[in-house]
Formats: C-alpha cells, structure tokens, sequence
C-alpha cells in the first residue's frame, strides 16, 4: 500500500498563457491536437476525445522566470513511430524555430520543442518494453545519444493520411525542482512513485508499473528554487490511478506524512514541495 498502482498513469496538463490564439494555434495546427472545447479564456485538447492539455488565458500573471520551479517540459507519448514522424513534422512547418533538439534516450526516441510562450515540449514514442535494459533494483537504462530528426523522418514519416486515433497521450512530465533529495524523498517516499533512473544529484526519474518515467524531476536551471510563485507556464500536473482504493490509499499516505491536501470525493489535490498543484483521480 505504500506504492502507486501497477496501472497509474499521467493525466492532462494545464498551462497558464498570456496569448491563448498563438498556443492554441501551436498544440492545434502545429502538433496536431484535436480541439475538444474552447469556451473563452480556456481551451481544451486532446486526441480521441481524451484530454491531453489545458489551456487558459491569464493575463495578469508575470511571465515563468527560468530559474524557478516548474515546468520543464510536458511529453506527448505516441503509438508508433509514423504517429511521432507526422507531428515532429507537421511541428516543424508550423513554427520552425520552436524546435530545440533531439534524442536517442534507450528507452525512447524523442524530439523538443518551445511552445509561443517558451513552455517546453517533448514529442517520442518509447522503444518496446522488452528492449530496455533493466537492472536487479527495477531501474532501466537511459541515455542522451544524438537523434538524427532529418533521417528520422525519411524513415518513418508515412505518405498516408493520419487514422482517426493514433494513441497520442501524456506520457510523462519533467519538473524543475529546487532540490533531488527532497523530490525523491516526496515523490517516492511519500506518493509511492518507484525510482527509474538518477542522474547523481541533478536530475530524478519516478514511474509506476515499471515505466521508465512519468515524472522527471531536474535542477539545471533551478538549483536551490524556493516554493513557486503565481507566474505563467506550469497551472497543474494530473495523474489517474486505477481505482478509488489507490485514491484513498494515497490519502493515507499524504495525511502520514503531513502533506495539506483538499479532496472533494473525486479529486484530490495537494502541491508539491515547491508548490506545484498535482490532482490525482481515479480512472473513469
């Protein structure tokens, strides 16, 4: 009971954004997102009818300061290599000077992004779970190893149009922290993530169900970042567990270790040590 569920997975993401038109545009024209709902200052997207991303409008919000905590990236998992090739392309007619790099990681092939507002974005589908290397502890095998995206594309991108659903969803969100000890010590310790991968004391890497991650956890930028102020970028991180069992056992969890959290009977919401708001649901 004191870990995650096999079956946990990651919800949709919000973004706070000054320019909605010009972010919408992007996730919707450039990356290939359905639009499932736009009413005012908020926009929903998503792939299949699932809801992949949350915008809304906030214009009386500074702008994400670099060093603080928060959003890293959020990272859109494909089904198949023609799903990634389609959108990296599509990306890259769009809005070419948003791309930022790419990567062989072992465990994934994967391509970056800055979305209008600076957010970042990740676009990669993962290599077959029996090619990883795993280790006798649980953890895999992961690596930066240079990404040809030109040779990439050659190569899967299809000349078919695109199905109706490719199984594009969040994989996983990386988060700028201010400490890894103390990530490690909440987001395993206390919400019962299982440790995947550690690049020494400078990046953390947490899944469930043997995933290589879900949650990425880095200080580059952000060594030493207090609790975050209301600014731009990063609203909310959402993650589903299977059952409403797996909720309550969280509850558990977060009331042993002290953690102030607001659960209304469906949502659970809690911030992190440096205040970012993560809502935990059961799967419908």
């Amino acid at each position: 009971m004191d870990r995650l569920a096999q079956n946990t997975a990651m919800g949709d993401v919000e973004l706070l954004v000054r320019d909605l038109d010009a972010v919408l545009a992007f996730y919707a024209e450039g990356v290939g997102l359905d639009v499932l709902r736009h009413d005012g200052p908020e926009a929903v997207l998503g792939r299949g009818g699932a809801q992949i991303m949350r915008l809304v409008q906030r214009s009386d919000l500074p702008e994400f300061r670099r060093g603080d905590a928060g959003l890293f990236h959020t990272a859109i998992l494909f089904g198949d290599e023609a799903g990634l090739a389609r959108a990296v392309a599509s990306v890259a007619r769009f809005a070419p000077r948003s791309f930022t790099g790419s990567a062989d990681h072992l465990v994934s092939q994967a391509f970056y992004f800055d979305d209008p507002e600076g957010n970042g974005l990740e676009l990669y589908v993962d290599r077959p779970r029996d090619q990883w290397r795993r280790h006798a502890d649980g953890t895999v095998d992961m690596a930066t190893i240079h990404l040809d995206p030109n040779a990439f594309l050659q190569t899967h991108l299809p000349q078919a149009p695109a199905p109706a659903e490719d199984g594009a969803g969040i994989g996983h969100v990386h988060l700028q922290v201010g400490d890894i000890a103390l990530a490690e010590q909440f987001y395993a310790g206390v919400l019962g993530f299982d440790v995947m991968n550690r690049y020494g004391s400078q990046a953390l890497f947490v899944a469930a169900g043997g995933y290589h991650h879900h949650i990425g956890m880095n200080t580059w930028n952000s060594q030493g970042a207090g609790p975050r102020a209301a600014s731009l970028g990063l609203g909310q991180v959402s993650i589903e567990l299977p059952t409403t069992d797996d909720v309550d056992a969280l509850v558990s969890r977060l009331r042993t270790a002290g953690v102030e959290m607001r659960h209304d009977g469906e949502t659970l919401r809690f911030d992190d040590p440096w205040k970012t708001l993560i809502e935990v649901r059961a799967a419908a």
